[in-house]
């Protein structure tokens, strides 16, 4: 997903049935009516937000708005039309014990979910954003629900023994990645020019280009490789394995972003967050999402923020 993790967000018809929280970046289909009335939420907050203990605030209110991009598994609109996805699933949880009844999601592109949450047209963002050094110069994060390796779609049987983006480069096979995906850095790292990746809309796009051969490869996260291979005869993904970044082993988490401002509302979203990773009840939300016992993490933002 990714994105520089901008991955995580578009769809082609494929001729396999992908389950509806496969689509990553996907703007919410058949949501045109629901965006739209969000939107207009976050855009009429933008003038009316007033200072002070933001916490008390979202109280008062009864509401918090939280940003996402309409991707699954992270926030999306479901066949029954209702909002759901692992971060509006959590916030509803940490927030109804912080004292906030209702959870409004605000879709927009994911490029602008920083400067959006910035601006004041959320509270905060959960997108499946990865937490790296360049965002947490624009937000502060609480400490990740999740952490993530990366996952290649190749033909059955792996024909080209594909397991590494090294593989990718000495085996000058033919790789994609989706739009803004951090996956582009990593084939880079390890030496791909980045003319000669293909850039393709989302997982499933990647998904009918390696079964028609137009590439040999497709690289995306291990959550949604495992997934959008379930029904495919021809596919398979490989065993997750984390990106080679100058030596080092590179290993995203991702987690939900708050204005700098917002730093005590952060640390009491943090408190709740620990409390369901050490009950088990962080996994027990995230799993009908596709998420394993494997993607739980200790990892904290102040590390992924070096």
């Amino acid at each position: 997903m990714a994105p520089t993790h901008s991955e995580r967000r578009p769809h082609t018809a494929g001729p396999h049935t992908v389950r509806p929280h496969l689509a990553r970046r996907t703007l919410l289909r058949g949501g045109a009516a629901a965006l739209g009335a969000a939107g207009a939420l976050g855009a009429a907050g933008c003038s009316r937000v007033p200072t002070g203990d933001t916490l008390a605030r979202l109280k008062s209110q009864g509401i918090v708005r939280l940003g996402i991009a309409g991707e699954a598994p992270y926030g999306y609109i479901n066949d029954q039309g209702e909002f759901t996805g692992e971060a509006v699933e959590l916030a509803k949880v940490i927030f109804g014990r912080l004292g906030v009844g209702k959870v409004q999601p605000v879709a927009t592109d994911f490029s602008s979910l920083i400067p959006g949450l910035n601006s004041q047209q959320f509270d905060c963002v959960s997108a499946g954003m990865y937490i790296n050094k360049d965002r947490c110069a624009q937000v502060v994060f609480a400490d990740p629900e999740y952490q993530m390796l990366d996952s290649f779609l190749v033909k059955k049987g792996n024909p080209l023994g594909l397991t590494s983006y090294q593989d990718v480069k000495a085996k000058k096979a033919r790789i994609a990645t989706g739009t803004g995906y951090a996956e582009i850095d990593y084939a880079v790292a390890a030496g791909i020019p980045e003319k000669e990746i293909v850039i393709l809309q989302d997982p499933v796009a990647g998904l009918n280009a390696v079964e028609a051969g137009r590439v040999d490869v497709f690289a995306g996260t291990a959550l949604t490789g495992r997934e959008v291979v379930r029904n495919s005869a021809r596919v398979e993904a490989t065993a997750p394995f984390a990106p080679l970044v100058d030596g080092k082993k590179k290993i995203d988490g991702g987690g939900f972003a708050f204005r700098r401002l917002d730093a005590e509302l952060r640390d009491a979203f943090n408190v709740e967050i620990h409390t369901m990773k050490q009950s088990g009840e962080l996994f027990r939300i995230l799993k009908p999402f596709g998420f394993t016992a494997s993607e739980m993490t200790t990892l904290t933002a102040e590390e992924l923020c070096r």
